[in-house]
């Protein structure tokens, strides 16, 4: 059975059981029809997930693996902050009216920065210590400039990734400060998994462990049942992910470069609602 399957479940099922009711608490977020958006939360989840031995999508419902990695490459490669540029329209709620969600995401990312070997953006730099110095212990990203918060219209969630080197494989972390579990959080696996194979595969390694650390792992009120429901499902054997072993450069992968074989899951959660 997939083991993200597993991991997901005993996440969800801690959360449940032990996690922190914000019930009665003062909270920001709001469902459509004005009422609060309260949580049960567990704080500092660490998920561990090994690339090597099998790609991390659920079966437990199906994740758009190909729409996530367009958002990434969005995010990472095309570096915007536009929704017009996106095949998905999740980020449509947060959009002005110019189309931007301001200066958050891809923004960030092409921001230009003075270091050592010159200026340039925070991905051309991972990009650049990956090829000339792999056992970099400063190998990472970060857009939660606090700078620019209030021009942004969502706060980054999953804000910073680091990367490390261990002989020829590629492993690394996610930090995320928030994850509504059920709506995001296998979207963001299956993201930075392709990201860490990406990142790997442009520069002659393989790619290793994804840890996902997340500070605020909650489960809205909302969706107790709907998640109660989805982790009693049956579980299927993990989908065989590759990407298009010739693209050599990062700036050259597209959403055709994902091949998915032997998906089988479960029918998708309809009508999940979603608090703003």
């Amino acid at each position: 059975m997939s083991k993200a399957d597993k991991l997901f479940i005993n996440m969800c099922e801690d959360i449940i059981e032990n996690g922190f009711s914000t019930e009665g608490q003062k909270v920001r977020p709001r469902w459509c029809d004005g009422a609060p958006a309260h949580t049960v939360k567990n704080f500092g989840v660490v998920n561990r997930y090994n690339l090597q031995e099998e790609f991390p999508a659920l079966t437990l419902r199906p994740t758009a693996i190909k729409l996530a990695f367009d958002e990434l490459l969005w995010i990472w490669q095309k570096k915007s902050n536009n929704v017009n540029e996106l095949t998905s329209h999740i980020w449509d709620e947060w959009a002005s009216e110019d189309g931007t969600i301001g200066k958050a995401y891809g923004y960030q990312l092409g921001v230009k920065y003075k270091f050592q070997q010159g200026e340039m953006d925070q991905v051309d730099n991972v990009l650049y210590q990956l090829k000339n110095y792999p056992y970099s212990r400063r190998i990472m990203t970060n857009i939660y400039n606090f700078q620019d918060l209030s021009e942004m219209n969502l706060e980054p969630c999953a804000y910073s990734m680091t990367f490390n080197v261990k002989g020829d494989v590629l492993n690394g972390i996610l930090n995320q400060r928030s994850q509504d579990i059920l709506t995001a959080n296998n979207w963001n696996v299956v993201q930075y998994s392709l990201l860490l194979m990406m990142m790997a595969q442009v520069s002659g390694l393989k790619a290793g462990e994804l840890v996902h650390v997340i500070a605020d792992a909650h489960i809205y009120d909302r969706h107790i049942d709907i998640v109660k429901d989805l982790i009693k499902r049956e579980q299927y054997e993990a989908p065989t992910v590759k990407l298009n072993a010739d693209i050599t450069n990062f700036y050259d992968f597209t959403a055709d470069d994902v091949i998915i074989e032997n998906y089988k899951k479960n029918p998708q959660v309809k009508c999940i609602p979603v608090a703003i």
